[in-house]
Formats: structure tokens, C-alpha cells, sequence
């Protein structure tokens, strides 16, 4: 299965290195017009979602070229280009100069649904466990686990995943807490998801934009977690997510919905479901955006705009000596 990932990243990175051949070779401009063509291109034939978010990309042409002139300095250059970028609707998204980053900002489109300092102070002691990139402590009266996961770092490994599994071995159940997680490194998410299966489990699909025309893809191929050689937990697990559950949270979060043992807790997720590649503008300046699409166990690629939880709860800011959204999953663990 992550043979499978990997080939689609190799060849977004090939794209990528192609599009600099060509750059060098023929398109070396600092002229607005060049640039602008060159981006709205580049996303008409590459982007892979169009269709999903009902985006009218010619008319976005025609709207932003208006606003390329002769003469117009590289800050407004890079106002016109970024903000054409944002309406993608996707914080896979960016366009880079030495001077600015252009970003879309999806976790602002709900509200906030986490602060760390409430956990601390009502429901974690302060000798909580750090092992590598997980925070984590029994909660309830010793009867649940409760494993803070702020990102996939790419340093999960099997001496902190078997510590904590082992801490918790014996408990109802465990809360793994991916609000706020903004994604990471694929390979995290697998090295977690294998410890919680018992068998070969087909938890979604991927295709990846093959052609020029919006519909343009490869055949969808299957991706599944297999079961760890090893330690394992075997009881629920409850994962809570929210808008600022990005990227690698969202896929983690999508392949959830095919494993039985696993409920999602809290808000939509911020989506992120397609893999970003990019390449470099004639005036030097860098860009990127998803070119794959990340699908449901039916084909389709809707989660891209966010994955729903199982059971929804929102935080509420008018009482800050409780989380809502874990106070919920402590009660569906009882």
C-alpha cells in the first residue's frame, strides 16, 4: 500500500523537476502577463478538484486579468496571484516569494475547538508522558488513555507506539486527539492505523491527475492498512477532530470510517485529502497544489472538503473548566 503512495509522490516530484527544465530552457519572464498565464495554466490542466468545488476557473481568468498591468510591482504581482490561488479553496494551496506566502486559511472556516491549557488543568496531571511525538496520560479514573498527537512529524516508530500501547493495554479505551493537527508525513499515519486493525483493511482509494482536462485521472487505486507484527490495541478508540484536522489528519481521519473499532468525535475536518505538487513561475517564484485525490470506499472524492465526524460536539468557550468534545468521548468509552 505505501509502495503505492509513494509512487504517486514520486511522480508529482517528477512533474515538478519537469516543469524547471522547461522553465530554464524557455520561459525566464518578469513580465506580470507571463506570469499570470503561466499559474492559471498550470492549475487548469494540474488542479484536481474543479469539479468538486464548483469552480468556474475561466471566469476566475478573467476576473484576475484585469488586474495585470504593465508596470505593476512585485508585491501586487504576488496580491493578484495569491489571491487567484485562494479561490482553489485549499490550503494545499501556496504560492511562495522570497517575500511573502500565500495561504487560504480552511481552519478559520469553523470555529476554534481546542486549548491544550484546559486538558492540562482538568484532566491531565502535570507528570503526563512525552514519548517522541505523543503527549499521554490515563484520564477517568485510570479507565481510558488519553494520547495527545499535534502533528505527524514523521517520527512515529515502534519503541514510542509499543510504550504506549503497552501503558494502556489494560483500559476501556483510548482518545487520540488530532484537533488542530495540520497533517505531516504520510507514513505516520500507517505506522498508527496498523496497531489498531486485526486484519488487511481497504480504508479508501487514490487517483491521481493524469491529463489536461479537469476530469482527467488515473484509475482509482486501492489503499489499505494491514495489522502490525506485534503490539496492538484491541479496544475502542475514539479520535477527535476539528477544522484545523488538516492533510494527513484528514486522511487518518477518512480511513477511521472504514475500521469498526474507531469513532470520530468532534467537528468536520479541514479536509486536505489531495497530495500537493508544484513547480517554479518564470519569475522565480514557486507554487503548489493538489494534484491527487484521496476517495471514499464508494469512489468518490467528496471528503475533500472536510471529513464529518461520527458523532458531532462543539466546544463551549463560555465555560473554560471543560472540553465538551473529550467529555463526550469519555462518555462513550463508559
Amino acid at each position: 500500500m505505501m509502495r503505492k503512495l509513494y509512487t504517486i509522490v514520486i511522480i508529482a516530484l517528477s512533474l515538478t523537476s519537469c516543469e524547471k527544465v522547461l522553465f530554464e530552457d524557455d520561459l525566464e519572464s518578469t513580465n506580470p502577463r507571463d506570469n499570470f498565464e503561466y499559474l492559471w495554466n498550470e492549475c487548469n490542466e494540474k488542479y484536481a478538484y474543479f469539479e468538486l468545488k464548483n469552480i468556474d476557473w475561466e471566469l476566475v481568468k478573467s476576473e484576475y486579468s484585469a488586474k495585470i498591468y504593465d508596470g505593476m510591482t512585485q508585491d501586487s504581482l504576488f496580491n493578484v496571484l495569491g489571491a487567484m490561488l485562494t479561490e482553489l479553496r485549499d490550503d494545499h494551496t501556496n504560492l511562495i516569494s522570497n517575500f511573502n506566502i500565500s495561504t487560504f486559511g480552511v481552519n478559520y472556516l469553523g470555529q476554534d475547538n481546542f486549548d491544550w491549557r484546559i486538558i492540562e488543568d482538568h484532566y491531565l496531571s502535570q507528570d503526563y508522558y512525552i514519548s517522541g511525538p505523543f503527549r499521554h496520560n490515563f484520564i477517568d479514573n485510570k479507565e481510558i488513555g488519553y494520547i495527545r498527537f499535534p502533528s505527524f512529524p514523521g517520527t512515529v516508530d515502534a519503541t514510542n507506539l509499543n510504550f504506549v500501547l503497552n501503558r494502556y493495554k489494560d483500559t476501556k479505551g483510548l482518545i487520540l486527539d488530532l484537533r488542530e493537527n495540520g497533517g505531516g508525513a504520510v507514513s505516520d499515519i500507517f505506522d498508527i492505523l496498523n496497531r489498531f486493525v486485526e486484519q488487511k483493511t481497504l480504508v479508501n482509494y487514490s487517483r491521481i491527475k493524469t491529463g489536461t482536462g479537469h476530469n482527467d485521472f488515473s484509475d482509482a487505486k486501492p489503499v489499505y492498512v494491514s495489522p502490525y507484527n506485534g503490539i496492538r490495541y484491541k479496544n475502542k478508540v475514539i479520535v477527535l477532530v476539528d477544522r484545523g484536522t488538516y492533510s494527513a489528519g484528514s486522511f487518518f481521519s477518512l480511513s477511521t470510517k472504514a475500521l469498526p473499532n474507531m469513532i470520530l468525535i468532534g467537528d468536520t475536518t479541514g479536509g486536505g485529502l489531495g497530495l500537493p505538487n508544484g513547480g517554479q513561475l518564470p519569475n522565480g517564484w514557486t507554487y503548489r497544489f493538489s494534484i491527487t485525490q484521496a476517495l471514499t470506499l464508494d469512489k468518490k472524492p467528496d471528503y475533500e472538503n472536510g471529513v464529518p465526524p461520527d458523532i458531532q460536539v462543539l466546544f463551549d468557550w463560555s465555560d473554560l473548566t471543560k472540553d465538551e468534545i473529550l467529555e463526550r468521548a469519555i462518555t462513550e468509552l463508559q
